[in-house]
Order: C-alpha cells, then sequence, then structure tokens
C-alpha cells in the first residue's frame, strides 16, 4: 500500500533531528551498529532492530513475508505469561510490535513510532534494517521522498564486508533459519538465486545510493576495521552523536551454523563476486581492506 506521500502526517516531535538509516549490508555487523547507536547519548533507536517498513513495498528481492513477521512478533508477546496489558505497559519491543502492526494499514504509523519513542534530548533516531539494501533505484527515491514528508536531516550508512565471506556467512544464517533448505549444502544452486545475489551486489547497492542521495549524506565502512576509533568517529559524526565506548566483543545475532567453506564454493564465489571486488577497489581505493580476498 503506498499512501499520498504530501498527506502524510508531520511530526512536530521530530521537527530538526537527523535520522540515520542503516541500509545493510546483511551480516555484517548491523546487529552490533543497532546495539551500539542505541547506547549513544542523544541517540534513539527502535527497539526493533529491523522495522522492515520500506522493503514491505519492493519486495522483489524479499527473503520473507516481512508483513507475517510483524503479525507473528504481535502474536509471540500476546502469547507470554502474565497480564498482557501490563506486558504491554512494561516491555518495550511489545509496544513497537504494535506500532509495527499499525504500519501494515497506515503509513503515518511509521514516523509516528519515531515520534512516540524520541525523547526531549533525543537528536537522532534510527532504523537499521539491511533488507533496504535491495531496494532499487525506486525503493531508494520513495526512501527519499517518504523522509521528505518531515523536517528532519536524513543520512544513509551501508557497510561492506569481504564479499566472499559476507555469501557464505549469509548462506549459514539462511541455513540456520531455514534447514530445510540447507544453502550450505546446496551452495550452487544458492549463487544462482537472484535474491541471495541482490544482497552481494555493492556495485548495485552503491550505484543506486549515489545515484539518489547527495554524497555527504551517505556514509561508506567497512566491515574488517568498524570497530576501530577510526571507524566509530565517522560513524558518530555522520550521527550527529558524540563518541561512545564500544564493546567489539559483543557478538550479537550470531550464526549458529560454523561449516567452514568448501575450496570448490570458495572457488565458485570468487569467481562470481570477481566485480564486485574490481568495483570496490576502483570506488573506494585504499579505504577497501587489505585482507579482502578478491
Amino acid at each position: 500500500m503506498f499512501s499520498d506521500i504530501r498527506k502524510l502526517r508531520r511530526y512536530r516531535e521530530l521537527d530538526g533531528k537527523t535520522f540515520l538509516v542503516c541500509v545493510g549490508a546483511m551480516k555484517c555487523a548491523t546487529s552490533w551498529i543497532h546495539d551500539y547507536l542505541g547506547s549513544l547519548s542523544g541517540v534513539t533507536v527502535s527497539p526493533l532492530k529491523e522495522l522492515h517498513f520500506f522493503n514491505t513495498k519492493f519486495p522483489a528481492n524479499a527473503l520473507g513475508d516481512m508483513e507475517a513477521l510483524a503479525l507473528k512478533r504481535l502474536g509471540f508477546h500476546l502469547s507470554q505469561s502474565g497480564d498482557a496489558v501490563e506486558n504491554l505497559r512494561r516491555r518495550e519491543t511489545f509496544q513497537a510490535s504494535v506500532d509495527r502492526a499499525q504500519m501494515l494499514y497506515d503509513d503515518n504509523a511509521y514516523f509516528a513510532h519515531f515520534a512516540r519513542i524520541c525523547g526531549p534530548d533525543t537528536q537522532t533516531f534510527c532504523d537499521v534494517t539491511p533488507a533496504y539494501s535491495v531496494l532499487g533505484p525506486s525503493g531508494f527515491e520513495y526512501l527519499k521522498a517518504f523522509c521528505g514528508s518531515q523536517d528532519i536531516s536524513l543520512k544513509l550508512l551501508f557497510v561492506m564486508r569481504d564479499p566472499v565471506d559476507r555469501l557464505w556467512s549469509q548462506l549459514r544464517h539462511m541455513t540456520q533459519s531455514n534447514p530445510d533448505k540447507d544453502l550450505v549444502k546446496n551452495w550452487a544452486d544458492a549463487f544462482q538465486s537472484p535474491r541471495v545475489c541482490a544482497r552481494a551486489d555493492y556495485r548495485g547497492v552503491v550505484g543506486d545510493l549515489d545515484d539518489t542521495f547527495p554524497a555527504e549524506n551517505i556514509l561508506y565502512l567497512f566491515y574488517e576495521n568498524l570497530f576501530t576509533d577510526a571507524s566509530l568517529t565517522k560513524l558518530c559524526d555522520h550521527a550527529g552523536a558524540s563518541l561512545g565506548q564500544a564493546d567489539p566483543g559483543n557478538v550479537l545475532n550470531e550464526t549458529s551454523v560454523k561449516t567452514e567453506m568448501p575450496d570448490d564454493a570458495r572457488a565458485a564465489a570468487q569467481a562470481l563476486l570477481a566485480p564486485q571486488y574490481a568495483f570496490c577497489r576502483d570506488r573506494f581505493g585504499d579505504a577497501v581492506p587489505g585482507s579482502w580476498q578478491g
């Protein structure tokens, strides 16, 4: 459902704030980034790490039904022991799940969610949803226009990881979520999947971001040096926040499937992703970590 953006409600509680949207990439420490940003003074993150709002409107490369997930989240909270009303009053994730369910039928509920959770000291609020990386040109244009309904400063963040390592981590994560498909075992089929490959297409994502948003509003970081003072300073400056303490050892959303990448899969992945390595080295130069394999 697409609302007339011109008729969206403006939330004055958000006026003048910075809105940071982390659009990916998948398996590039976005859970850690969500946790870190939430620890910073003046920064408010949604209690739901992934809101999946914009990608439900552009589902071409979706890995699942995110609207059904929203209802499943809400159903989980409603099924918990104790009084449901008291649980709702006490649990931020329950409240956020109610907000997310409302987004199924009311686009105003997206910014209403942030207007509700932002306090008087909030300078920056954040949506960390790596699935946004595959929105495509139309999706990013819509995100830009939608955010234009508010008096906010929109900032984008995209984190890249060694393409082969990231792809294998994605397949292990997807295997954990859906063992019946076992994409680790069936990696050759996965390498042919448009939905899997879309998340490995740094060239496409970066090109779409560059074409849609002003350069000064986009920050590109690399997973391999994300936890350094230099990268975290860039992140905090981009978010309009003061540098905070970081715990690189605080691993979040770690995949339990630990299968090592077979040699034949690695060779196939390197061949598949060779254009991505070449693009990143051409586009980002010496900023690309030396540990990248391609």
